[in-house]
């Protein structure tokens, strides 16, 4: 199975983020095992409801750089990672990372709040170490360049 560079670099920033100690894991959603019936979903299968409205209509390109804060869960309930729970944004471009990511932020303005259900073929397609499945991140686009 071949992985990206693109995602290989999220999954090593997701493993070594995981390893960093943090305050108790931020409860899964309800709607965490799959997306409701009222969620927009795209032609690649990747969909999202938006939590929180942002501000502005311009949203990032593919190669913009962002930073966000986010928290991660598998379909199962786990939280897998959470910059909310380390207290600190990340930051990164935008085509550095899992397709579902790239695709759905630019969806989005900033100060915008989403949640996303990324189809595992949109996320790290079974390589192995990295989460499994369908994943569901709160993802909250705080500025972008």
């Amino acid at each position: 199975m071949k992985i990206t560079t693109c995602s290989a670099v999220f999954a090593l920033i997701i493993l070594l983020a995981a390893s960093i100690p943090s305050a108790e894991g931020i409860p899964a959603p309800a709607d965490v095992a799959a997306a409701p019936s009222d969620a927009m979903t795209t032609e690649s299968g990747l969909a999202s409801r938006v939590l929180k409205h942002g501000e502005g209509a311009e949203h990032p390109k593919a190669t913009s750089n962002v930073t966000v804060h986010y928290t991660g869960w598998t379909t199962d309930g786990k939280m897998f990672d959470s910059s909310v729970t380390r207290g600190k944004s990340i930051s990164f471009g935008l085509n550095q990372v899992i397709p579902g990511w790239t695709e759905g932020l630019q969806l989005m303005v900033a100060g915008e709040k989403r949640r996303f259900w990324i189809p595992e073929e949109l996320a790290y397609k079974g390589a192995p170490g990295t989460p499994q499945g369908t994943l569901v991140f709160d993802v909250e686009l705080i500025s972008f360049k």
